[in-house]
């Protein structure tokens, strides 16, 4: 990991004034980053019978794309859309909430966000992390020490609940990216998804759905006639079609691969 992050290191101190430049004027070209409206809700099976279940108690935190920044409600967004998703499949009521700010880090969710979480007790904690981390150049191993932070501290918060990291997001995908930056970012950001894998091994209850989001395959995957490029709000985030598909990806791997909607 340590050789590919220094070839990768060595790479980009040539290209270090070109990739400034293209981030500039990335970030003008870009809309003014909106996080989406109403953080919480309660999403209602759709049946008409009368849950047996209690209700199940859903919380997300992460970056931007936790944040819903491309959509106007967090009912359009990730959250709301796998809300709905828990509540149809398995037949329960769920009250989820939104804990999640654009720009976040993995050390900015655990000192600034996790301590604000008033919650005692949940069913599910859903992360979305790392695209921040990797727009800023973190090493691997601060990526690594950070995350192991962040994982600590909502185990000692939620000492029974299972946690469930997104995948990585697909930088090498993003429209509004130069293909330089689609190559540096897209790298390290797969690095950091690599030691994800290894690091939440010694954890129970901990998992990470290290498959690869690759937007240009979903048109054939779920059946659409779409381009690509409607997959994106603004170039970089998701639009409530992507929320909604990333939701049901991800709502797949849990009933397959965890034990979380089995009790």
């Amino acid at each position: 990991m340590n050789v590919k992050y220094l070839l990768g290191t060595a790479l980009l101190i040539p290209c270090a004034p070109i990739l400034y430049l293209q981030g500039q004027r990335v970030k003008r070209s870009l809309p003014e980053f909106q996080e989406a409206q109403k953080p919480q809700g309660i999403a209602q099976p759709s049946t008409s019978e009368k849950p047996e279940k209690p209700p199940f108690r859903l919380l997300c935190l992460g970056e931007s794309t936790i944040a819903g920044v491309g959509v106007d409600t967090h009912e359009e967004g990730f959250s709301g859309s796998m809300a709905q998703l828990i509540a149809d499949q398995q037949k329960r009521v769920v009250e989820w909430r939104v804990h999640a700010k654009s720009g976040s880090t993995a050390a900015g969710l655990t000192h600034k966000i996790v301590p604000t979480i008033d919650a005692s007790e949940a069913d599910l904690l859903i992360i979305g992390i790392g695209a921040n981390n990797a727009f800023r150049f973190h090493k691997p191993s601060k990526w690594r020490k950070d995350m192991i932070d962040l994982t600590e501290s909502l185990r000692k918060k939620f000492p029974h609940t299972p946690i469930a990291f997104l995948n990585m997001p697909p930088i090498k995908a993003f429209p509004a990216f130069p293909g330089l930056m689609q190559f540096f970012v897209g790298n390290l950001v797969e690095l950091f998804g690599q030691e994800l894998e290894e690091l939440i091994k010694p954890y129970n209850s901990v998992y990470y759905n290290s498959a690869a989001l690759a937007p240009d395959e979903w048109p054939q995957k779920w059946g659409l006639e779409a381009d690509p490029n409607t997959f994106f709000s603004d170039g970089i985030h998701p639009s409530a079609l992507t929320y909604q598909l990333w939701a049901k990806d991800f709502y797949d791997f849990l009933n397959s691969n965890t034990p979380i909607f089995q009790s």
